[in-house]
């Protein structure tokens, strides 16, 4: 299914599976620099599920001379607990910015711990049984002035 932009141009909608640490890693380049509102963010502990909607950059449309966004969602199954470091519930409306998405094998594999990383040191653990995370583009696509930047510093450890 393409999205319509006003300049004419049209992206297919984007559907990925991670069900390893190469495919979270396929997932994870594609939300580099996604913006999330806290207040969109939710773990839903009777499901086992996590869930985020965020605007993602589009790295492939940027690849070919657009700076496109697009509504993405992504969810993870299987989380058996979420810690947080430096994301405030009390602020719904704060915007983070997602910068890489990694797992760290756990003693008993497949289970391990998905660590989503965000600007300014905050970031979010899910202890998960295994890998199983779905990134869908939802919604409309736009394009947007500016290509993401942001500094890193190892000084942001961000660990809950």
């Amino acid at each position: 299914m393409a999205t319509p932009l006003e300049n004419g141009f049209s992206a297919p909608a984007l559907r990925l599976h991670a069900l390893d640490s190469e495919d979270l890693a396929l997932l994870s380049a594609h939300v580099q620099d996604a913006l999330v509102r806290v207040g969109d963010i939710a773990y839903l502990p009777a499901k086992r599920r996590f869930a985020l909607v965020g605007s993602r950059f589009d790295w492939t449309a940027e690849m070919e001379g657009r700076l496109e966004r697009c509504r993405a969602g992504l969810h993870f199954e299987s989380v058996q607990r979420v810690r947080c470091a430096r994301v405030s519930r009390d602020e719904p409306d704060a915007i983070l910015e997602l910068l890489a998405v990694t797992f760290e094998a756990g003693p008993e594999p497949p289970g391990g711990v998905i660590r989503l990383t965000f600007a300014g040191g905050a970031a979010i653990c899910l202890d998960v049984e295994c890998v199983e995370a779905q990134l869908c583009d939802i919604g409309p696509r736009w394009k947007t002035a500016a290509r993401p930047t942001h500094e890193l510093s190892s000084s942001e450890s961000g660990a809950p």
